[in-house]
């Protein structure tokens, strides 16, 4: 039998020892932790190349000759390929998006064959050997990899004028800050559903 548990940890607490305390933000750091017995079972990599061109390179992530069978190519046009609609934003979407900065959009169709052009390449490799659930799993999260892709080359796209010109460090930063918003956004959702969770029932 399978199982699996998965919770949100908040580290940093009175009880914690300084050195930790150092080290965490004052407002603590949200971390997931997972315990399943069938993880080991789930491999999945992907690797990243870009390259100057519109996606006309044969094999540039030097896929092994017996393994070029095996593989499916998938173009991802980030303006025309259909986005699920729970995530679409009109003001992310390419085909109506123009950079303030750089003057760059709307994309327009056969955007891909202007120039200058960079192409990113993904060789996504997922295995889940479990008997029975293998093709289906496998698939699905193939599926669900490309929706990722395809939604975050786009916002990559709209989010231009906030990149364009950023230095490394620059770019670091920026990580940094929205981890950490992201940490206290769901820090404040688990301590809503904490609040929610304990309010007393109801009985008529």
């Amino acid at each position: 039998m399978q199982e699996m548990v998965s919770k949100w940890s908040k580290i940093r607490s009175v009880r914690t020892r300084s050195m930790g305390r150092a080290s965490t933000p004052r407002k603590g750091f949200i971390y997931p932790e997972y315990t399943c017995s069938f993880i080991p079972k789930l491999h999945i990599t992907i690797l990243t190349k870009f390259e100057d061109n519109a996606g006309t390179s044969e094999n540039c992530l030097n896929v092994p000759e017996d393994k070029l069978s095996e593989r499916t190519v998938d173009s991802v046009d980030i303006a025309f390929d259909e986005l699920n609609p729970k995530h679409y934003k009109k003001e992310e979407d390419p085909k109506f998006f123009k950079s303030k900065i750089t003057g760059r959009g709307p994309l327009v169709e056969g955007w891909m064959h202007d120039t200058p052009i960079m192409c990113s390449y993904k060789l996504v490799q997922v295995s889940f050997e479990v008997w029975g659930l293998q093709t289906k799993v496998e698939d699905f999260i193939q599926r669900c990899v490309r929706d990722v892709l395809l939604l975050g080359h786009r916002q990559a796209f709209a989010w231009i004028d906030e990149w364009h010109g950023m230095t490394i460090k620059d770019v670091r930063d920026y990580e940094h800050r929205k981890q950490l918003e992201a940490n206290d956004k769901v820090l404040t959702a688990a301590q809503e559903q904490q609040a929610e969770e304990s309010k007393p029932a109801c009985v008529d």
